[in-house]
């Protein structure tokens, strides 16, 4: 596409001011670690009005880049929305591209090759805590698929300015898989979701003649309709023309504005308990299985043997009772696999009782991660770290007996 002059100049302008604003942001960033690293007074003297001028500096730059983007147009009502051009024939394009890159396999140490994507905005959050919390789900993830072999993808980017909040998943699974083709399955979890067994792994064989596995339960599906059947904050999906089909078919609903809002209200007149609000991508999900059951259903696995969703609430205030009745390695109420904060946005307004409840559950993950160090959390409340064992002079033998991955080898928990 070509641009004229005058739009090639506003644009440099624009892109100028954003360097410009990021840069200043850094160099704020960069005096401030520096001084808290090397002391106050060996960098330069200072006074609490020259950091007050800094800390508002700082607010300044991080309010201009909040307020820089501009506002997209939303998709008519009667306009064709897709998320792409139509792919035909994938699976056969795979397998051929399979058969010209052999140093890219679908498959790694005999299992499915996996990529984990996850994301949150493009913005800061709205209060230091949110930015502080979404590190340490990063951290828990990044810990997970280190252990485990897994790929991983952090999105910070809106791919389709009309499918952005929780739909701005869809565009990027799309472009996740086609970039992607040695990926066999593309596993979401949302930033307020969290590993909480660190040896539990998902029985990838069981899932062997399906391309979409999501925590959900037939009856509340199909019996009772209920708009809270399945959950889109973790599943996974195979990387298939089924997939990419699906993914079509379920973003007709996303486009912001009049397609969103008219969307809703079907959502609302047909799934029930669902409150009058635009489309979600979980209720489209629920709806497009529902009507179109024949259509999708046979492909799709609704797990609930484990915790692939742990709604956090009745969870973690037991942690404590699950580390003295059981070992890591079950993944299901006993010991979740996932503990999700549906309900709590710590990028926004978080009550005290979420960022608690969050606080305990990454701690709680830490601890079965730092355990192969010999440290764990003076409680699950704390950031503060504890010697759980002395130091050894055979270091080899601590780590055959706790890290996670001989532990998994093994069959058995960790204690």
């Amino acid at each position: 596409m070509q641009l004229s002059s005058a739009a090639s100049g506003g644009s440099l302008r624009h892109n100028r001011k954003s360097i410009n604003k990021v840069t200043i942001l850094c160099g704020i960033v960069t005096i401030l670690v520096m001084r808290g690293t090397i002391g106050i007074n060996h960098l330069f003297p200072t006074t609490v009005a020259n950091n007050q001028h800094l800390l508002e500096e700082a607010n300044r730059v991080i309010a201009e880049i909040r307020s820089n983007d501009e506002p997209e147009p939303a998709t008519a009502l009667n306009a064709t929305y897709t998320l792409g051009p139509k792919i035909t024939k994938w699976d056969e394009g795979r397998r051929k591209w399979f058969k010209r890159n052999p140093n890219f396999p679908n498959t790694i140490n005999g299992k499915p090759r996996i990529l984990l994507a996850t994301g949150s905005q493009p913005k800061p959050c709205d209060n230091s805590i949110g930015d502080h919390y979404l590190l340490k789900s990063i951290k828990n993830k990044i810990d997970y698929c280190r252990i485990h072999g897994i790929e991983m993808v952090y999105n910070l980017a809106y791919l389709d300015a009309e499918l952005s909040e929780y739909w701005a998943k869809l565009p990027l699974i799309r472009r996740l898989m086609l970039s992607h083709p040695e990926v066999e399955w593309v596993w979401w979890m949302d930033s307020d979701a969290m590993f909480t067994d660190m040896t539990f792994e998902i029985p990838m064989p069981k899932y062997s003649g399906h391309n979409l596995v999501i925590q959900g339960y037939p009856d509340l599906l199909f019996d009772q309709k209920s708009w809270i059947a399945v959950n889109t904050g973790n599943f996974l999906l195979r990387n298939s023309q089924w997939a990419l089909d699906l993914l079509d078919a379920w973003a007709t609903m996303g486009p912001k504005g009049t397609i969103r809002e008219e969307a809703g209200k079907i959502l609302t007149a047909n799934l029930k308990g669902r409150p009058a609000f635009e489309a979600d991508d979980q209720s489209a999900l629920t709806y497009l299985l529902i009507s179109e059951k024949e259509k999708w259903m046979n492909m799709v696995f609704l797990e609930n043997s484990y915790s692939l969703h742990g709604y956090w609430e009745g969870l973690v205030d037991r942690y404590e009772e699950m580390v003295e009745k059981y070992n890591p390695g079950l993944g299901d109420e006993r010991w979740p696999f996932v503990t999700h904060f549906m309900g709590c946005n710590p990028c926004g307004s978080s009550v005290e009782r979420c960022l608690k409840s969050m606080e305990r559950a990454f701690n709680f993950a830490d601890n079965q991660v730092l355990k192969l160090y010999g440290f764990g959390h003076r409680s699950l409340l704390s950031s503060q770290l504890k010697r759980i064992r002395d130091k050894t002079d055979r270091p080899l033998d601590y780590v055959n007996k706790f890290d996670i991955r001989h532990v998994i080898g093994r069959g058995s928990g960790l204690r």
